[in-house]
């Protein structure tokens, strides 16, 4: 009994586990906080707030055109046809949000894919590999994506698969240096040595420790893709009306800037809230997973 005892009293004594290390840096990376906290709200409004309002986002109200906002049944006015802007504010966030994050996941596998080949294998593959990235990256963004955008039909799917073809070069490059340096590690070099393939040497191996790196990358990337989005479709040629994003609602309110200055404010400060939330989150990740940075 007494040895049970003293066996309760010393587990007593004996800590609780450490908190995890990353997170708490990110956590008390204040600005990273705010933007994760921001993004959550900007997901949750534009994919369940629909549900909540008592109007759509196409319902047309001639009666109530230009209601400013905080004026009547209208919480943020409506727009030239009398249409909701908190509503449509929602679903074009559903749009911008959702383009960002398919685009940035396609963009991440490839980039990944491509920057992993290149720095494993170097030599005539890997110059082959980051010398096209480097061409593709001669072109302007903004430009070629416009060439590209001009050549198909304007969609969901089409605008993703544009945005994602211009945004995977910079993960390419990122994570070619990462594995370009690991692959001289022991731990590599060990399991090549012991027989393991190519493939298990990379994705079982090297992944595994550049996974920082691609992660940062792939948050930088959702802030990059919602901009490209949103100059396409105020350029005329992403997402079309009626269907509403946040770029063609800054596109149709540009010759109301004086007349109805909250058609464009209101867009303009969802694309700037979502994007600079994205850039605190990129900084938080890269300061939280990377031991030698420490926040006071």
């Amino acid at each position: 009994m007494a040895n049970l005892q003293t066996l309760l009293d010393d587990t007593a004594l004996v800590p609780p586990p450490a908190e995890n290390a990353a997170w708490r840096r990110f956590r008390r990376h204040k600005l990273a906080m705010a933007g994760a906290v921001t993004i959550t709200v900007l997901f949750l409004g534009s994919f369940f707030g629909p549900y909540l309002l008592p109007f759509d986002d196409t319902r047309i109200d001639v009666m109530h055109r230009f209601a400013w906002p905080l004026s009547g049944a209208h919480w943020l006015g409506t727009d030239e046809l009398g249409r909701d802007i908190l509503a449509r504010l929602m679903m074009g966030g559903r749009i911008s949000l959702s383009i960002g994050f398919m685009a940035m996941v396609i963009a991440v596998v490839v980039g990944t894919t491509i920057g992993t080949v290149a720095g494993y294998y170097g030599g005539i593959i890997g110059s082959l590999l980051m010398r096209f990235v480097d061409a593709v990256l001669c072109f302007p963004t903004i430009f070629l994506l416009l060439a590209l955008a001009a050549l198909v039909e304007p969609s969901l799917v089409s605008m993703t698969l544009l945005v994602a073809a211009t945004a995977w070069m910079s993960v390419a490059r990122i994570v070619e240096g990462q594995i370009r340096s690991l692959r001289e590690q022991d731990y590599a070099v060990a399991a090549k040595a012991m027989g393991a393939s190519d493939w298990r040497v990379m994705v079982r191996s090297l992944l595994p420790n550049a996974m920082a790196a691609i992660v940062v990358a792939a948050t930088l990337n959702v802030a990059k893709a919602i901009l490209l989005e949103s100059y396409v479709s105020f350029l005329g040629y992403g997402i079309q009306p009626p269907v509403a994003s946040w770029g063609n609602m800054l596109n149709n309110a540009q010759i109301y800037l004086t007349s109805a200055p909250w058609l464009a404010i209101l867009p303009g400060l969802a694309i700037t809230l979502a994007v600079t939330s994205f850039n605190f989150i990129g900084d938080g990740l890269r300061d939280a997973l990377d031991p030698r940075m420490d926040i006071r």
